[in-house]
């Protein structure tokens, strides 16, 4: 399995595109912006994007995905929860400053149990509400991969501020959704260095009583 992780946008958003070698289908999760590099990255390994993925509906990490179904013709998926967020999108952009994107179209639901398919490998949904209340992680055994979006981050967790935002949600879903996952599990979050959740387990301050 092909997998790139790479940042894209302001907020430096890790983007993932997995692919598969022998259908040369791919998967893109949470591109926030910088479309063209994607596309750069989908044509260097000769895949054919057949999902657009995204975790939440942040700006940060939905911002390229309307440009992106546009170029290729994908589809989006998006867990139903996070559609009112997603129609904050030009608030969210009056934040930080920026232009909003165009609003994209969401084609499909990510629930809970959810599964995506590339090649011979599955990809689980999990839905890990607190940072947004549609927030999900995708699960990927074959892989032994978590993408975590920003429910988890390297010794930290998702802030909960924001609108829909629920800081004792956030800690119940890494509690019944992440942390009966395999331990070795390299967990790949939404920003920053990737981490395995038996680090998490004994450096994270926010899980010590888990």
């Amino acid at each position: 399995m092909i997998h790139e992780i790479f940042p894209v946008g302001m907020l430096a958003c890790n983007c993932s595109l997995f692919g598969d070698e022998t259908s040369r289908e791919a998967i893109v999760i949470d591109p926030g912006d910088d479309v063209e590099e994607i596309l750069r990255r989908l044509q260097r390994h000769g895949l054919r994007l057949r999902a657009i993925v995204i975790t939440h509906a942040h700006l940060d990490h939905i911002g390229g995905a309307a440009a992106l179904k546009k170029r290729t013709g994908a589809p989006i998926y998006l867990n139903q929860r996070d559609l009112p967020i997603l129609d904050q999108v030009e608030m969210q952009a009056a934040w930080l400053g920026v232009e909003p994107p165009e609003k994209p179209a969401i084609d499909a639901d990510l629930g809970d149990g959810d599964e995506l398919r590339l090649g011979e490998s599955s990809f689980l949904v999990l839905h890990t509400p607190g940072h947004t209340p549609g927030s999900v992680g995708l699960w990927i055994p074959a892989e032994n991969k978590l993408i975590a979006g920003d429910t988890l981050f390297r010794e930290s967790i998702g802030r909960t501020d924001l609108p829909g935002g629920d800081g004792r949600r956030i800690l119940v879903s890494i509690r019944e959704k992440f942390l009966p996952l395999p331990e070795d599990a390299i967990v790949v979050p939404g920003h920053g260095p990737l981490t395995t959740l038996a680090h998490e387990r004994r450096h994270n301050y926010f899980l010590q009583r888990m």
